[in-house]
Order: C-alpha cells, then sequence, then structure tokens
C-alpha cells in the first residue's frame, strides 16, 4: 500500500502552539484547498508539554491531509524543522511557522513564483516589520548584516524560516550531516536559483514567542560557529595584541627601572594579569565552542527521535492483516511506539 504522491507539502515545527494551532489551521487549510493540488501538511511537535498534539489529532480528523508527527523531547526549531523536510514527500517543501506572523496566503504565490521563474528555491522576505519591537528590528538587522560579511552576500536580507523549496533543494538537505543546522544559511549557500517575494510580518496570533532573547543569541552563535571560522581568527587576532601590549608594558618596566624610579609596580601587575587572563579565556572559550561542535558530531547520536507519525499509523492500519491471512499489501513491518505521557515534555 503506497501513500498518494502529493505536489505541495507544507512543514510546520510546534512548540507549546496549543493557543494558536486553530487560528493557524483556519487560515492555512482554504489556502491550500484553493491551490487545486495535491498537498500534506507536516506539522512536527517538538516535545510540545501543552496539549498541541491532543488538538492536531482533533483536528486532522476532519482533515486527512494534516499530518501530525511527534518527536519524543523537544530539539529546538531548526531541528524539528530538519525531522519535518525529511518526513516530506512533495515536490515542494513550504516550511512555515504557526504563529501566523508569515502568512499562509503568500504560499500560492510562492508556487507560482517557483514556476513561472523556474527557481528551486522562494524566499519569503519581510518588507515591513513594524510589527516588531525596535529592540527585535535592531537585533535582526544586525544579525543579517553579521551574516552577510562573515557568510558571504548571498544572505538574503530580512529572510528567515518563511521559504519554498523544490524536492531536488529538500534531498541535497536531507543528506547533510550537520547536527544543528541553520537552514536560513545553509539554503542560500547551497546556489539554487531562486526568487523573492515580499510580504508585511504581522504580529503573533497567539501565545508567547519561542525566540526569546537566549535563543536568539544562541542561534546567533550557531550561525557563526557553524558557517565561518572568524571567531578563532578574532581569537588569534587578540592574542598578538595581548602579546604586543605585554613588550610594551616590559618597555615602560625596564625604562623606568633604569631612570631609577621607583613606583609602586601592583597597578601594572594588576591590569597585565586581567588583560592577558580575559583574552585567554575568550580564547579557550572560542576554541572550546567548535571542539564541542566536533565532539558532538563525533559521537553520531542522532539528532531526534519521533514517536510516532500518523502517516505511518494510517499505512499500518490500511494494511493490518485479517486474523489469520495472509498480508496481501506490499508495506514493510513497521514497529510504532505508543507515546508515555511524559514523550512529550521537554528536555
Amino acid at each position: 500500500m503506497l501513500l498518494s504522491p502529493v505536489t505541495l507539502s507544507v512543514v510546520t515545527p510546534m512548540f507549546n502552539e496549543r493557543e494558536a494551532v486553530d487560528h493557524f489551521v483556519a487560515r492555512l487549510r482554504p489556502v491550500l484547498d484553493a491551490l487545486d493540488e495535491p498537498y500534506e501538511v507536516v506539522a512536527v511537535d517538538d516535545g510540545s508539554s501543552d496539549a498541541t498534539v491532543s488538538r492536531l489529532m482533533q483536528l486532522r480528523a476532519d482533515w486527512p491531509q494534516l499530518r501530525v508527527v511527534a518527536l519524543r523531547r523537544n530539539v529546538g526549531h531548526q531541528t524539528a524543522l530538519r525531522a519535518g523536510l525529511r518526513a516530506s514527500r512533495g515536490g515542494y517543501v513550504v516550511s512555515i511557522d504557526a504563529d501566523l506572523q508569515d502568512p499562509p496566503e503568500v504560499i500560492g504565490e510562492m508556487l507560482e513564483a517557483a514556476r513561472r521563474e523556474k527557481v528551486d528555491v522562494v524566499y519569503g522576505v519581510r518588507s515591513d516589520r513594524s510589527t516588531d519591537t525596535a529592540f527585535k528590528r535592531q537585533t535582526a538587522g544586525l544579525y543579517y548584516r553579521m551574516m552577510r560579511r562573515l557568510v558571504g552576500p548571498w544572505v538574503s536580507d530580512q529572510a528567515g524560516d518563511f521559504r519554498l523549496m523544490s524536492r531536488a533543494v529538500v534531498d541535497v538537505l536531507n543528506e547533510l550531516p550537520e547536527p544543528r543546522p541553520v537552514y536560513r544559511l545553509i539554503v542560500p549557500s547551497l546556489g539554487f536559483a531562486s526568487a523573492e517575494v515580499p510580504y508585511v510580518r504581522a504580529e503573533r496570533v497567539a501565545g508567547e514567542t519561542k525566540y526569546p532573547l537566549s535563543k536568539m543569541i544562541k542561534l546567533t552563535i550557531d550561525s557563526v560557529t557553524s558557517f565561518s571560522a572568524a571567531p578563532l581568527k578574532a581569537a588569534t587576532w587578540l592574542g598578538l595584541f595581548s602579546f604586543f601590549a605585554c613588550v610594551v608594558l616590559i618597555a615602560v618596566a625596564l625604562i623606568r627601572w633604569l631612570a631609577g624610579e621607583t613606583v609602586p609596580g601592583w597597578t601594572s601587575l594588576y591590569l597585565a594579569v586581567l588583560l592577558l587572563g580575559g583574552i585567554q579565556l575568550v580564547c579557550v572559550g572560542l576554541l572550546g565552542e567548535y571542539i564541542g561542535r566536533i565532539y558532538a558530531a563525533s559521537q553520531g547520536r542522532p539528532a531526534f527521535l519521533v514517536a510516532f507519525d500518523t502517516a505511518a499509523l494510517d499505512v499500518a492500519t490500511i494494511a493490518r492483516p485479517v486474523p489469520g491471512g495472509p498480508i496481501t499489501d506490499d508495506v514493510e513491518a513497521v514497529e510504532l511506539a505508543t507515546p508515555t505521557p511524559t514523550s512529550h515534555q521537554p528536555a
């Protein structure tokens, strides 16, 4: 028994989005139905601790195109997106968040642009971020300017994770071994032909932001260390700076000693130790960040584990043999783990 092919897959990572799920489905389903294309919606639950999964299971009873992929624990937005890309089956794949800050109505424009201009990637570019706070706009602008400088000019300004990709792009992404992918940088670095569709960024429809300052800082660190060795070069320059600073301090000390001046040495000693100690700690921290990533990659542990996928459940139900009779459907046996009450708790 084979699943019917789909033209479009919409991948949506979700973490504690119970308040937003109904609003999201109410906006997304009419848009996809109006496209008149075979589609699926892959909702990836990233270890939610609220009723996100149970509500999705209720909604799919009336929406067969809705597919729920539940992860065993919280692994982060980018890794949950990775799980959704691997599960998707469409010739085109759209990634979008469930908070409705990125409008589902733009999906049709993306699909039309991809076919009209014969490109593999269509980025949703935020033309207006007035609904964001001033701090959010400033830090986002700083992030993209830094990434364009460190990673390359091909990084699209103000393009997040709202994009359409062809199956060729998704297949390449699924083959990458990176344990901490940052898709807003990886996708443009691949060099596939692309186009852009502008849109106005809206306010979050419900719930709280899943990207507070701490996660924004983590995303920046992941972005920099995954795509650039600039921090290591900065550590080298800091080391050179500290060396020349020490040479100057030594020269000053010798000159004063030869001049017969008697000055207390604790101030210069204190400053020198402070300078050297601080720079050394910074350099060790930078080295540790890169070595930690090498160590994590060498372990080869899975980035995520799927508790259940409703597509597999549907196939298993259809292919279930009559008691005492032979299995006639060409379906591989699949062991499905029944999720426990703690399987969706964030780590």
